[in-house]
């Protein structure tokens, strides 16, 4: 097996809390090499007592792609392959060993597992597939937030490591606030491209700017290269969503029927309309989507996925639902698979205890 040079490279900013499990989790590599965008915390000095190569720039305006081209640009030019990494991500043990073994002169970019969110177990409950693993040269990174690395040479050659996982771990305290303003920005630097319009119409979502994100969502829809039908079928979640918040009621429901046709496949937009029926308290009809929903045994690795699609909410949903058609057995029967996933939770115990007594 041949040994190739082997470099990670990170953007940090007042990572300190981050540093020794970062640092012990990426020595695999030859070398670490890491941007500081002005930490006023001790990241610096910390990761410089570990051996990382740290160097110090301010990126104004701030823009995710410039501080990462600037970080890949420290890397040595003889490095084989580059391992793009954030502070507070962790690769499981071996992952160098992994690389090297499908790694060949020829290829250009690999695809690793990512664990975007873990439960309080470290159990998965967003995982999809990741690709920041790639030769020194013919790639940057572009668009201002949500970056994306892009190809630029002749012919990208692919291979695929499901045995190499990078987990996530983030600091929830940090701000997103800077996210909204940087898609704004991309999607004026670029409208035609699908993703960043999706990715903004979330954002105001986020911030509750139900129409706007409803006008955008929409011109997601529109754009000739939307043609994911994972992430169709999400913006036609999240319209649904706006509209329920708006108090418009069928227009929510016009969209999730829209959704559920666009991707009958996931089990999102099914449980999304059970919700909104939750809401409406159609009890029969909050049956029915939360049985469809149970159907779909195949959780697809996307980013795209809702937690709540696969965690307990299913069950509590049903157990509601029995409970307002008089039925006790089946009421109680999903309460208690509900209580299985979510143990010792209060709401559900009390909701058992009702039941019990109904």
């Amino acid at each position: 097996m041949k040994k190739f040079k082997i470099c990670v490279y990170a953007i940090s900013k007042n990572e300190s809390k981050f540093v020794k499990r970062w640092v012990n989790s990426m020595k695999e590599a030859d070398e670490i090499y890491v941007l500081d965008t002005g930490s006023t915390d001790s990241t610096v000095s910390e990761l410089q007592k570990l051996g990382v190569n740290v160097f110090v720039d301010k990126i104004t305006p701030w823009r995710f792609d410039v501080a990462r081209n600037k970080s890949l640009e420290l890397l040595p030019d003889d490095t084989d392959i580059c391992v793009c990494t954030d502070l507070d991500e962790v690769f499981v043990p071996g992952w160098r060993k992994e690389l090297e073994q499908v790694w060949s002169d020829n290829t250009t970019r690999a695809n690793y597992n990512y664990n975007w969110s873990l439960d309080e177990n470290n159990i998965p409950k967003v995982n999809f597939e990741i690709s920041k693993i790639h030769t020194r040269h013919n790639y940057i990174w572009t668009h201002p937030v949500h970056e994306v690395l892009t190809y630029q040479g002749a012919y990208e050659r692919v291979v695929t490591v499901d045995r190499i996982t990078l987990n996530h771990y983030p600091d929830s305290t940090k701000s997103r606030g800077s996210y909204l303003p940087l898609l704004e920005l991309s999607v004026k630097e670029d409208p035609e491209d699908d993703r960043n319009m999706h990715y903004l119409g979330r954002e105001y979502m986020y911030y509750g700017r139900w129409q706007e994100c409803i006008d955008t969502l929409i011109k997601h829809l529109s754009l000739k290269s939307a043609t994911w039908k994972d992430e169709r079928c999400a913006s036609m979640r999240f319209i649904a969503r706006s509209y329920k918040n708006l108090g418009r009621y069928e227009e929510a429901k016009m969209w999730l029927k829209k959704a559920i046709l666009e991707a009958p496949y996931l089990r999102d937009p099914y449980v999304e309309m059970a919700l909104l029926e939750y809401t409406l308290e159609n009890w029969q009809e909050l049956e029915i989507y939360c049985l469809k929903a149970l159907q779909i045994t195949n959780k697809a690795k996307t980013y795209i996925n809702e937690v709540f699609s696969w965690d307990y909410t299913i069950y509590d949903l049903l157990s509601l639902s029995y409970y307002h058609q008089g039925r006790k057995e089946d009421a109680l029967y999903y309460v208690n698979r509900a209580l299985n996933m979510q143990k010792n939770d209060e709401r559900l115990l009390k909701n058992k205890e009702i039941i019990i007594n109904m």
